[in-house]
């Protein structure tokens, strides 16, 4: 039996009845709440889902908000991002992407019901700043003083995108930390599989990944739990954390992929960074990510010939070391994005350029993962 261990977080970003993108601009945070009240609540999740003080992540499924608090630490009110699908731990990369799958589509259903209909972006396609009326005072600064990660948390309410968690029972904390410090050298190479955010302030943008130009470097590739203080390392952004429930020691998070509608993606991503773990031919090791080459790879995805090359490099190492594992198969749809030196980001330029509407682009890749097929073909710009 495996010791391995897989989650997914996805992050879920919505168009309203209105047709207008959902976020702190145009939305109460209640009616997105209601969405949430009305799915189930497994109460053994607790064992494995982290609730938080504030105990909103009650549900597998949970408001993405921002809460804004009296000068006093009082609750007043939330912003709205969107909502997330957090899966429990699973043995097996199959079945989180299966409970995925099936939290996404039950959380389709009750979003319908409310006049939602989810829309694929890792970066809020309309809005480049975040909108803070009454500014924040100083308790709320306070609270964003505490870490590399709370300084820039406000950065993380115009982006989208999954954490995936994998651990091992047999590393040891050494180990995995050289795995963090590991998939933070490679995240270049891996992140543009991935890419799904080509536009910014409602045109199509010059690159592929907004997302990744604008958080490299203010937020970490990778993010390994531990359980002892004495076990952190301190950088910024940073690569360790403290585990704040029990299940999250030993947990290693890769967080700077965009966001997926195809969930397969989550699974061949899954693997290879598994594949990246156990191999042992790869040397490269970083602290902190490399901005510069995260901003090329968000420019220029698998043109860049250095990191087409590195991409390869990465995939075959991984596909060596899971030869003998069945999750080597999961492996195929990067191969074959690579071959054609695409991303997901291209189809939505196509659709894009096809339709002339960017909602249409952004809705496109859902209905096209649940098994809808629409023809991309290249077309002129244009904007909507």
């Amino acid at each position: 039996m495996s010791d391995f261990r897989f989650g997914i977080e996805h992050e879920v970003a919505f168009l309203d009845g209105a047709e207008r993108f959902v976020d702190f601009a145009s939305t109460p945070y209640s009616l997105l709440q209601a969405v949430i009240d009305e799915l189930p609540l497994y109460p053994r999740d607790q064992e494995q889902l982290r609730i938080g003080d504030a105990g909103i992540r009650v549900k597998r499924w949970y408001l993405e908000a921002l809460e804004r608090l009296s000068p006093e630490g009082e609750w007043l009110t939330c912003l709205p991002k969107g909502i997330e699908i957090r899966t429990t731990i699973h043995p097996d990369i199959r079945g989180a992407v299966q409970e995925l799958q099936e939290s996404f589509a039950l959380l389709c259903q009750v979003a319908a019901r409310h006049g939602f209909t989810p829309v694929l972006t890792s970066y809020n396609p309309y809005q480049s700043c975040l909108f803070l009326d009454p500014p924040l005072n100083p308790y709320e600064w306070r609270l964003l003083d505490r870490s590399p990660e709370d300084r820039t948390a406000l950065s993380t309410f115009l982006t989208y995108g999954p954490d995936l968690s994998l651990s091992c029972a047999a590393w040891s904390v050494e180990q995995l930390i050289d795995h963090g410090r590991k998939l933070t050298y490679y995240s270049p190479y891996i992140v543009p599989f991935s890419f799904s955010s080509p536009f910014y302030e409602g045109r199509l943008w010059e690159g592929l990944s907004v997302r990744t130009f604008l958080r490299t470097g203010q937020r970490p590739a990778a993010l390994v739990f531990v359980a002892e203080e004495d076990q952190l390392i301190y950088s910024s952004p940073s690569l360790t954390k403290l585990a704040r429930i029990p299940a999250e020691i030993g947990r290693l998070e890769f967080k700077a992929c965009d966001s997926c509608a195809d969930f397969s993606l989550y699974a061949a991503l899954l693997a290879l960074l598994k594949g990246l773990t156990l191999d042992v031919s790869l040397p490269g090791r970083a602290t902190v990510p490399d901005a510069t080459l995260h901003q090329r790879a968000a420019l220029r995805g698998f043109d860049d010939e250095e990191l087409f090359e590195g991409a390869r490099q990465v995939l075959l190492a991984a596909s060596r070391s899971l030869a003998a594992d069945e999750d080597s198969q999961l492996l195929e749809p990067l191969f074959a994005l690579l071959e054609k030196r695409q991303t997901p980001a291209h189809q939505m330029i196509a659709h894009y350029r096809r339709t002339g509407s960017l909602k249409e682009a952004l809705r496109f890749p859902y209905l096209a993962s649940q098994g809808w097929t629409c023809e991309t073909t290249q077309g002129s710009s244009a904007t909507s």
